[in-house]
Parts: structure tokens; sequence; C-alpha cells
């Protein structure tokens, strides 16, 4: 909450007159107030689900697009496609930045492509449900490493056991390899949260952003190149990388990179235990993956955990004392 203190320092009026004292004093603007707040508090949580939603249903036409460009070429489509619209619109500085920025933006770029580049040979072998549920694993995981709170971890551990309702009890009867590439995801997904937010404090607006999905493609391309070749010329399949780009990169990246500048990252991860159910809910209506009633509870206690998350979060940014 910005204070007058910060107002006058910014060169701004304060502007406290009688009457706004007045009605800021009064229930109704107490009333006004605290929805703002919480509006506040609940802008990025938001934003989670709703890159959530894009980047599952992307998957899920990624999935639709793979028998015309093989794993590694819908990786390297979507990569390309979505630097080169977050260039277009973003326009980067690349002055003015030390060492230490250009790192976090390598980090994050590598991440980025380790991330897509693991999950595609995973969703590529096994099913999209069961390749998010063994993904998630690794923000669970970050969650319970960086959480200093109890109730975070008793979150995370509601998550854990519905991801683990979610895939059957267990994998054995998954391809392993598929299985094997999963979890390297989750372990990449992980980073990917940790340098998100780095590279958020460190570049204004998405420019980070557009230079680390820069460097990721650069890092995809070769792999693309040798699996697809000239297959990835074709309009129709530059087509649909295009609407993968935007759905699973452009715009649920920018969302969460907005959302973590004001979400903890252990909060962060736990809402990442949403992405399994949302996988799954993709998963039917786009691939016609059934719902089993067991897939139905377990998307109960993800969803659950989530919103305990939430909760637990808004609590205690309630109860700190507001910043001057």
């Amino acid at each position: 909450m910005d204070s007058p203190v910060k107002d006058i320092a910014a060169g701004a009026s304060p502007a406290a007159s009688p009457d706004a004292t007045r009605t800021a004093a009064s229930p109704a603007g107490a009333a006004v107030t605290a929805r703002a707040a919480r509006a506040a508090r609940l802008g990025p949580v938001a934003l989670v689900v709703a890159g959530g939603l894009s980047v599952q249903f992307g998957s899920a036409v990624a999935v639709l697009l793979m028998p015309r460009a093989g794993a590694l070429g819908v990786v390297t489509l979507r990569l390309v496609l979505a630097a080169a619209v977050l260039l277009i619109v973003c326009r980067p500085k690349v002055r003015g930045y030390g060492r230490a920025d250009w790192g976090t933006v390598v980090a994050f770029g590598t991440a980025m492509a380790g991330m897509n580049i693991l999950f595609y040979q995973a969703a590529d072998r096994i099913p999209l449900g069961a390749a998010v549920t063994l993904e998630v694993l690794g923000p669970l995981v970050l969650s319970v490493i960086a959480s200093r709170r109890l109730m975070n971890l008793l979150w995370a551990g509601l998550a854990l056991g519905g991801v683990v309702l979610l895939s059957g009890g267990g994998f054995d009867r998954l391809d392993p390899v598929g299985a094997a590439f999963a979890l390297g995801a989750g372990a990449m997904w992980a980073t990917y949260i940790v340098f998100s937010a780095r590279t958020g404090r460190r570049f204004p607006q998405a420019d980070g952003l557009a230079l680390a999905m820069a460097f990721g493609a650069l890092l995809s391309l070769p792999f693309g190149v040798v699996e697809a070749g000239d297959k990835l010329l074709v309009p129709s399949t530059i087509g649909l990388g295009l609407a993968v780009a935007l759905m699973s990169s452009v715009l649920p990246y920018t969302l969460e990179l907005i959302a973590l500048r004001r979400l903890p990252a252990p909060t962060f991860a736990i809402l990442m235990s949403l992405e399994p159910a949302i996988a799954a809910g993709a998963g039917f209506l786009v691939l016609s993956q059934a719902l089993a009633l067991t897939d139905a509870l377990a998307i109960a206690l993800v969803i659950a955990a989530s919103m305990g998350a939430v909760r637990t979060q808004m609590k205690r940014a309630a109860a700190l004392p507001p910043q001057v």
C-alpha cells in the first residue's frame, strides 16, 4: 500500500483534503479500502489460474500437432514464434544491464527450453494428465523446501496426495522413459519459477521474458531442425504452432511473470498443483481422454490445497503492517 511519503518522494502531491480524510475514515470508505486490498491480493492468483488454463489447453493443441512436426519440432515452433511475438511487442532494451542481469536471463531461458523439451518428450509417450501430474512434483518440492510456514507444508502435502491419487496410485504402467522425461520437466519447472521471479524483479515489464524466450528459442532450434526439417515451414503447421506459442508461452508466461512480482514463490508453487486438474480437463475436452471418479476426487484435493494456500497467503498479507 503506497503512503503519502512515497507520493511526495515521487514528486506527486498527497492531496489529503479534509473531505478525503473523512471519507477514508468513514465505514463506507473503510469497506471500499478493504475490497480494494482484497482485490489486490487476489489479482496475482487470478493471473496464475488464467495462465494455467491457457498453457494446458495449448499443450493439448500441441499434442495434436506432434504427428506433423514431432515433439522437438513443436517445442521449436512454440519457442521461436513466442520469442518473435514478445520481441516485436516488448522491444526490450539490451543496454544498461549488468552481468548478473544477463546471467538471470540465460538461466531463465535455459529453464524454459529444458522444461519444454522434456515435457513434450513426455507428452509424446504418456497421457497429458499423467505427464503434468509428474511434472508438478517439481513445484511441490520447491514449495516444501522454500516454505518456512507449517501451513504451507500441510497444503503441499494435501496437493501431493491429490497428485498421487490422480496418478492412479502408481506410475508403473507408464512408459518409464516418458515418466523420466516428465520428472525432469518438473525439476526444470521449479527452476523456471525461481528465475521467473528474479527476471521480473530485474527487468521492466516483460522485457526479461522476451530476452529469455529468445535465448530458449535459440537453444531449441537445432533439435527441432534435426527432427522436423522442412516440415516446420508448412503454413498450416506454422499456424498451429503460433496458436500453441500464444496459448502455452506468450500469455501464460507473461501472466506468471507479473504474478510472481507480488506472489511468494512457495504460494505460487502450490498453485501449480492445479495444473494436473486443468490438464485432465483439457485432455478430456480436446483429446477425448475420459476422467474416472478417482480423477475427480484428485482434482478436488488439488483445488482444495490451492485454495488453502491462497487463503493462508491472504491472511498473512493482511496481518502485515502497511509499507511506508
